[in-house]
């Protein structure tokens, strides 16, 4: 589904799959019954659509350096928390529901991702672009866009939280799921990533289809272009590659059925997005000069390619923290 949705847009194959399906995983993984009961449904049917708010300015990858901090308040006798920091890289905050926000619990930062804790953030629905809201306790929530060069169905968002009050119950687990934020959040991650290199293919497929029939019917010296040798090897080297990723993301979807795979789930993720870059490419160097034109859909394709590599875990620290490690730990 998740491919289908991104031959289109990726965004879509964001919204509607891969965020809800990272705090899904958290809630399956570490919530109670009854935050099951009340959340699952409503992200599964989107009457609740979600973002995740896990990096901060300062520390990006370094999660466990984070210092958003979440400090126990009562409001109108109701127990709680208030959130307190400012959070980036936010996709699709304003149009959400609620967002998965990650908040240091025990301000003892030497705990590093010991004191972290995931918290279930409602918030009003905003429009396209900047949004502020405020409660009636005081609490703010203020959100900036970020323009990117691509990805742009999708916005991203600099959040700022000033004691933005949540209740107790939307803490995940409840008080058994305090400085278990960190591990629910990258339970929530390792399919992310698995959904990432599925929306690669879909990218990559779309890219490959608008290639194929711009070669079909672009006429040079006499001839559409697709008659032309050099053309068609590119063509069967895109093909290639598309099938060997859709292959690699398939098995590895196989796996994480069966509870397993979340190190073959950060290297599909690596390899499947640096594929897309590369089959992106090649498909707007078919289209010669229109490709580089924003009228063609293959330059879109182009730019939302990029992101792929860098969110939900960039290879460079993928390959580090994730892969090698694991490596390692096997050998040993």
């Amino acid at each position: 589904a998740t491919e289908e949705l991104s031959r289109v847009s990726l965004g879509i194959g964001g919204s509607l799959i891969t965020r809800p399906e990272i705090l899904t995983r958290a809630l399956v993984r570490g919530g109670t019954e009854d935050q099951k009961r009340s959340w699952l449904p409503r992200l599964a049917t989107a009457e609740v659509m979600a973002a995740v708010a896990v990096t901060e300015p300062d520390y990006g990858s370094d999660v466990a350096s984070l210092t958003t901090s979440a400090v126990r308040a009562e409001r109108d006798g109701v127990a709680g928390w208030t959130i307190t920091g400012v959070e980036t890289w936010c996709t699709f905050a304003a149009r959400a529901d609620v967002l998965m926000l990650l908040a240091r619990t025990d301000p003892d930062r030497a705990k590093g991702h010991r004191g972290l804790s995931v918290f279930i953030v409602p918030k009003p629905r905003g429009e396209a672009h900047g949004f502020a809201f405020t409660q009636p306790g005081g609490g703010r929530m203020e959100g900036r866009p970020i323009d990117t060069i691509g990805y742009r169905g999708m916005h991203s968002y600099e959040i700022a939280l000033d004691s933005w009050w949540v209740p107790a119950d939307h803490l995940i687990g409840a008080e058994e799921g305090l400085g278990r934020g960190f591990y629910l959040q990258m339970e929530g991650f390792e399919n992310g990533r698995l959904q990432t290199a599925a929306r690669a293919v879909g990218l990559m497929q779309a890219a490959y289809e608008a290639a194929l029939d711009h070669a079909r019917n672009r006429v040079v010296f006499g001839a559409p272009i697709l008659d032309y040798e050099l053309t068609r090897v590119k063509l069967g080297r895109m093909a290639a590659v598309i099938q060997g990723s859709r292959q690699f993301a398939y098995a590895v979807a196989t796996l994480m059925g069966k509870g397993e795979g979340a190190m073959e789930a950060s290297m599909v993720k690596a390899y499947v997005c640096k594929a897309a870059e590369w089959v992106t490419r090649e498909a707007l160097q078919i289209h010669g000069g229109y490709g580089y034109a924003e009228e063609y859909p293959v330059s879109r394709l182009w730019v939302d390619a990029r992101v792929l590599s860098i969110f939900e875990g960039a290879d460079e620290t993928l390959c580090l923290k994730v892969i090698a490690r694991r490596l390692v730990e096997r050998a040993a």
